[in-house]
């Protein structure tokens, strides 16, 4: 069977990327991964108070959005008479990198991602999960704009 990575960050590109893989693969084991990423988190720590609590708030947060996230795909899935499997995880860590680990450790056959379209500066500053997904990925991956 084949095993399809998508990582699903609950943004409209991730469910673009989560449509696609189910109309590309219809019977297939569908993995979406949410990565929680805690520099991200660092964006939105109060000044006053630590950072602790806040994170630990902040954490839970996430994987409780992430759960309702995945509930919504698995009703897409349904909807439109998906044959293959829905598999859902949350892993901690650097986007892209998590990403490839993943895709090595669950012997993935294709990543499709949505891609934010960041250009420029932009990209330069906050670097492309895509990108480093493409270049280090252990199997073809499949970029939705």
């Amino acid at each position: 069977m084949t095993t399809v990575l998508v990582p699903y960050d609950d943004s409209p590109m991730a469910e673009r990327a989560f449509e696609r893989a189910l109309a590309d693969y219809p019977d297939a084991d569908v993995h979406l991964l949410r990565v929680i990423d805690f520099a991200e988190a660092s964006y939105g720590v109060p000044i006053e108070g630590g950072t602790a609590g806040y994170l630990d708030s902040w954490e839970r947060s996430v994987r409780e959005d992430a759960e309702a996230s995945f509930e919504a795909a698995r009703e897409t899935a349904a909807e439109r008479d998906f044959a293959g499997e829905i598999h859902s995880h949350v892993e901690t860590g650097p986007p892209a990198r998590t990403v490839v680990r993943f895709a090595e450790e669950h012997g993935a056959d294709y990543v499709v991602m949505g891609s934010h379209g960041r250009s420029g500066a932009s990209r330069i500053l906050l670097g492309s999960v895509a990108e480093g997904v493409v270049r280090r990925a252990p199997c073809p991956v499949l970029v939705v704009r």
